[in-house]
């Protein structure tokens, strides 16, 4: 697909509407009314013009809808104008403090608190509409405590409190989670005075909101179950959304979905509201047909069909079961004119999160250049990952300042956008930068720099930030229009995200010390029971080969998903113990938690390949389509032409790649094709696909290694010289093996031959000790690994200080008796070295897990887990 082009530059403004020739303060009210707040605005700015040639006058009947039109359009320039008019027409202090509450309120919206609170000194005198704006002011910006002294001087001032007072009042309570007494007071408080009595609902909803806020769920439940919670008029159909939500987003989603049915139930008729609070629990709970009977419910309402909003939850919702063209038909669904930018944002997120970054780029230049739908930072937040990591989309570091040209530079929220889209471009500096510049910094931002760390491999790095994010009372660099100044933060606590980001890196370094650290914080913190960091922590220890650990971690989670038992699938068959994968794939099978997907098959497959279970392997790959409903895609078909390759059934696997549609998606059948041919020692078919591979992807090293592998076992020197004439004419170069081991929290790594390690000269003597001991008992080593016509003596030399060999001997030298050794090799474990580890687990006493790319050998008394069928 042709690179999507962005909106850079922003539309032109739509035209202003004519205005009457003497706007009054009559027409700035039906403007702001009406939501045209430009022309509103325009308007005041012809008044005020008329006003000062004494032509109209001014009154102060115009500002206050005036200033709401500003805080409407977050426009600080315009409410300081509205501003400077009242004190130039002696209009900001009258009978009645309307001028100035709507100003205060219109600085608040407007980001600027230090100006509302500096007006409201000023009044000389204040009603009770100026202490709720007061109030609600210093609510929009978390200060919860001063919110709280402002209620106490309304009261002391003697004005009367409203539910509107009550409700700012209970959203402060709620963020005291230190002292849960002062929501139960306020609670009191709106019995005693009625405010729960008649058919406001208010007051009641956001002490539901409060109670769930402050953790006391089980409290919102008692208070919804009360008489005059369900008996309201109308069915009080906010107040049961109320309880959906809250519910919903306190993880109580089993419970949400209960009262839902439970209003159903009584008659009370579910609205948009209802759908969009309850669709994510169905995301939440991983319940898709769920979803599909509220989506058929929805259907059944025209208005409910042609909702925005809930149109937007039910992209959500099939997005996240990953049903992203069923997404689409919903988004589609909906008329053009009416789809709000909600539904565009679950549409181009929906595709980022699925990885068709391309879809998301494509619909997110035709929803301003086509719709005229103006992105908003969620919008930016979505996209800039499908920009990062798409190939065909050039401009990526012009998103940038596309950002700053929209003014969503300084927004938290969307700062943290360019940070992780600069960290996935390898730009770790410039990621630091936005980083640095983001005050105050949440766990959002941790997180999405230490994510940054994990993907470019600076595992250490990412630990570090993750310290440093818990010190208490510690100064941090911070941006600032005069370079670089130290600034006091507040400590952040790492949340299940920070810990489902770090696990895989602890499993990529095959560091489970790191990892066990991360699980200790998770039972502390009970984040442990999480599904999707039970997932991660059972990956993590299957990956650093410490299979019974996995095990234990996936017995005791409370629930599990697909995720989950594909992840424990795919260990067993990376340990070699097949018999075990396909128990649990069967035990999968027969429970309810979730139902096998593409990825279950590929785990089982490659577990059966791992193990020889040939009959297995082809029974599932031929039955996966008719008995659970997955198709049989190009890897799954690549998974059945491995097993039958290991197997030495090539025929037959040549027979399946030929069936496939030609073309790129046969890569991975090639390439395991060619790895059987290898393991095989078949010329002639390893020559075919060989050159199939060639064609698909030229600049592929493994595929030239492999076939020089094949040329170099039969003794072909003059054609394994020819190929290697290839690669250096394509520029193409074999990936140098790598080896490492962890040691008390550090990562020691060890290349082929190499001398860069710090204690290199006696690893390489205990090297040579070790290379001399399985030479007296027997040892000898496999030369054909070696792709080079060298004397044999030479190539023994060669493989002595192979990576995996240097690691195992560092290993055996710093670590105490009976320990295990945990080694982990970037490519393939070669035949020779497999050879040499069965003889050095015999000799020292010590098993050796050895982890390559493509599965764990444990070596225990001179014989290997893979049973020499690898």
């Amino acid at each position: 697909m042709a690179a999507t082009p962005l909106p850079i530059t922003s539309p032109p403004p739509p035209p202003t509407p004519p205005l009457p020739q003497l706007p009054t303060a009559a027409t700035i009210r039906s403007l702001t009314a009406a939501g045209n707040h430009a022309t509103a605005l325009h308007a005041l700015s012809s008044l005020s013009a008329a006003s000062s040639s004494h032509s109209a006058p001014l009154d102060r009947f115009a500002l206050p809808p005036a200033a709401k039109s500003a805080a409407a359009l977050r426009s600080l320039t315009a409410v300081r104008s509205i501003h400077g008019a009242a004190l130039r027409h002696d209009l900001l202090h009258g009978p009645t403090p309307a001028v100035s509450n709507a100003l205060l309120t219109a600085y608040a919206r407007c980001g600027d608190l230090t100006a509302a609170l500096a007006l409201f000194d000023a009044m000389p005198s204040r009603d009770a509409v100026t202490f709720n704006s007061l109030i609600a002011a210093l609510c929009l910006f978390r200060r919860w405590l001063p919110s709280l002294d402002a209620l106490r001087d309304m009261l002391l001032e003697g004005h009367p409190l409203t539910s509107f007072t009550l409700v700012s009042v209970l959203l402060a309570c709620s963020h005291l989670a230190e002292d849960p007494r002062l929501g139960r007071e306020a609670h009191a408080f709106a019995l005693k005075n009625g405010f729960l009595d008649g058919d406001e609902r208010f007051a009641f909803n956001a002490l539901l909101s409060m109670y769930a806020r402050l953790g006391l769920v089980d409290d919102a439940q008692v208070l919804f179950g009360s008489v005059g919670a369900t008996d309201a008029p109308d069915g009080g159909v906010v107040t049961w959304n109320t309880m959906v939500s809250l519910l919903v987003q306190s993880g109580r989603c089993g419970d949400a979905i209960e009262v839902l049915y439970d209003m159903v139930a009584r008659g009370v008729r579910p609205d948009g509201v209802t759908f969009a609070s309850a669709l994510p629990a169905c995301s939440q709970l991983e319940m898709l047909s769920l979803g599909r009977e509220m989506h058929a419910y929805v259907l059944k309402d025209t208005d409910l069909a042609a909702n925005s909003f809930v149109a937007s939850a039910l992209v959500d919702m099939y997005a996240s079961h990953e049903r992203v063209g069923a997404a689409r038909r919903v988004f589609d669904m909906v008329s053009g004119g009416h789809r709000q930018l909600g539904l565009w944002n679950a549409m181009v997120c929906g595709y980022a999160q699925a990885g068709m970054d391309e879809d998301a780029l494509e619909l997110f230049a035709r929803m301003e250049a086509e719709a005229g739908v103006v992105p908003s930072e969620t919008t930016i937040a979505g996209v800039l990952p499908a920009c990062a990591r798409s190939e065909t989309f050039a401009g990526k570091e012009a998103v940038h300042g596309y950002v700053v040209k929209r003014g969503m530079a300084g927004n938290p929220f969307v700062q943290n956008a360019p940070m992780d889209l600069y960290a996935r471009l390898g730009d770790m500096d410039a990621a630091r930068w936005i980083f640095a510049a983001i005050e105050p910094r949440d766990v959002v931002s941790w997180n999405t720099l230490i994510t940054g760390c994990v993907l470019q491999g600076h595992i250490r790095d990412a630990f570090q930030l993750v310290r440093e994010m818990q010190q208490q009372g510690r100064f941090t660099d911070a941006a600032t229009e005069d370079g670089i100044a130290r600034v006091d933060e507040e400590p952040v606590m790492p949340n299940n995200i920070t810990l489902m980001t770090l696990l895989p890196g602890c499993a990529m370094l095959a560091a489970p010390a790191m990892g066990k650290e991360i699980h200790g914080y998770a039972v502390r913190h009970a984040l442990d029971s999480d599904v999707a960091v039970g997932s991660a922590l059972v990956d993590m220890y299957a990956k650093c080969g410490c299979l019974a650990l996995s095990r234990a971690v996936f017995d005791r989670l409370p629930r599990r998903n697909v995720i989950t038992w594909n992840v424990l699938i795919m260990a067993y068959g990376m340990h070699g113990l097949g018999d075990e994968a396909i128990v649990l794939f069967d035990r999968m099978v027969a429970s309810d938690e979730a139902k096998p997907n593409e990825v279950t098959f590929i785990a089982a497959l490659a577990a059966c390949s791992h193990s020889g279970m040939v009959d297995r392997g082809l029974e599932l790959f031929h039955s996966m389509k008719r008995n659970h409903g997955v198709e049989p895609t190009p890897d799954l078909h690549a998974c059945a032409v491995d097993i039958l390759g290991r197997a030495g059934r090539l025929d037959e696997a040549y027979s399946i790649i030929s069936s496939m549609e030609p073309g790129e998606q046969q890569v991975s059948a090639w390439s395991s094709f060619l790895g059987a041919c290898r393991l095989h020692r078949n010329v002639p078919l390893g020559e075919i696909a060989a050159e199939r591979l060639f064609e698909l992807e030229p600049d592929e090293a493994s595929h030239y290694v492999l076939l020089c592998n094949i040329y170099s076992a039969a003794g072909l020197w003059e054609k394994s010289s020819e190929v290697r004439n290839r690669m250096r004419q394509r520029g193409v170069s074999k990936e140098p093996g790598c080896s490492w081991i962890e040691l008390d929290g550090v990562i020691h790594r060890f290349m082929a031959g190499e001398s860069a390690h710090p204690e290199s000269t006696l690893v390489h003597a205990h090297m040579d000790a070790l290379w001399e001991r399985m030479r007296d008992q027997g040892y000898t080593p496999d030369t054909s690994c070696v792709l080079h016509d060298i004397e044999e003596s030479e190539k023994a030399a060669i493989l002595r200080y192979h990576s995996e060999k240097l690691a195992i001997a560092f290993g055996l030298l710093r670590t105490p008796p009976g320990a295990t050794i945990r080694v982990a090799k970037n490519l393939r474990v070669c035949n020779d070295c497999h050879e040499a580890a069965k003889f050095i687990s015999r000799m020292v006493g010590r098993d050796i897990v050895l982890r390559d790319v493509r599965r764990f050998h444990h070596f225990v008394d001179g014989a290997c887990s893979c049973g020499d069928y690898w």
